[in-house]
């Protein structure tokens, strides 16, 4: 994708959704961890069914330990491989307590040093908590980015490196949240929603999709 296409289509996203957000639902830095801790490998939707009986009860990493491991657990089974990210939590609540006096610390370092988080939710949290221009890249980045044109890359790696180094910087802080909703919602894995894109002009993928018409009896 060329400079200038990529700000036709950055500059469409933002037009559409000027202040996006995560679809977890959060009150607090802490909370924003959990969740994201939680959404490895599951649905938004599924977290926030679960995190809206969670949180009322354990919304700081010392209430967390205080439920203990079962009764976290009993809170989140209906998300998936509950029981290790309950042991991940736990572990991260402990580290919490005892090495940051509760509070999430805000380098990357401290961040992947937790249990259960790697660099995609430690980017998430430096962007969407802190205001960093960070890429989470996940599967829908990862499948945009070579999609597109926007990234090309054979790893996560690469392709967050090379979206931090070609989208304009007026659009980096925004640009993980429209890139996960447009992926999510338009340009879908197994057949992109092309005809309805606002961005389509801008991509480069060659094998545009048209509607399906049914046809007439």
């Amino acid at each position: 994708m060329k400079p200038a296409d990529i700000e036709g289509f950055f500059a469409t996203l933002k037009a559409a959704n000027p202040m996006p957000v995560t679809e977890l639902e959060y009150t607090s830095v802490f909370e924003l961890l959990a969740a994201v801790l939680l959404s490895a490998q599951a649905t938004d939707v599924s977290v926030n069914k679960a995190t809206r009986r969670l949180f009322p009860v354990a919304n700081t990493p010392q209430k967390m330990l205080a439920l203990g491991l079962d009764g976290l657990e009993g809170y989140i089974k209906t998300i998936g491989l509950f029981r290790s990210k309950a042991r991940h939590l736990m572990q991260t609540c402990q580290i919490l307590v005892e090495q940051h006096g509760g509070v999430v610390p805000r380098t990357r370092e401290a961040l992947q040093a937790l249990p259960g988080v790697g660099r995609k939710t430690a980017n998430v949290i430096l962007n969407v908590a802190f205001g960093e221009p960070t890429m989470a890249v996940d599967t829908h980045l990862f499948r945009l980015g070579n999609r597109t044109g926007l990234a090309p890359g054979k790893t996560p790696l690469e392709v967050e490196h090379k979206l931090l180094k070609r989208i304009p910087r007026e659009y980096l802080v925004d640009a993980h949240h429209w890139l996960i909703l447009h992926g999510r919602y338009v340009c879908l894995a197994r057949k992109p929603l092309c005809w309805q894109c606002a961005v389509s002009q801008y991509c480069d993928f060659k094998a545009k999709t048209v509607r399906e018409t049914t046809p007439s009896r």
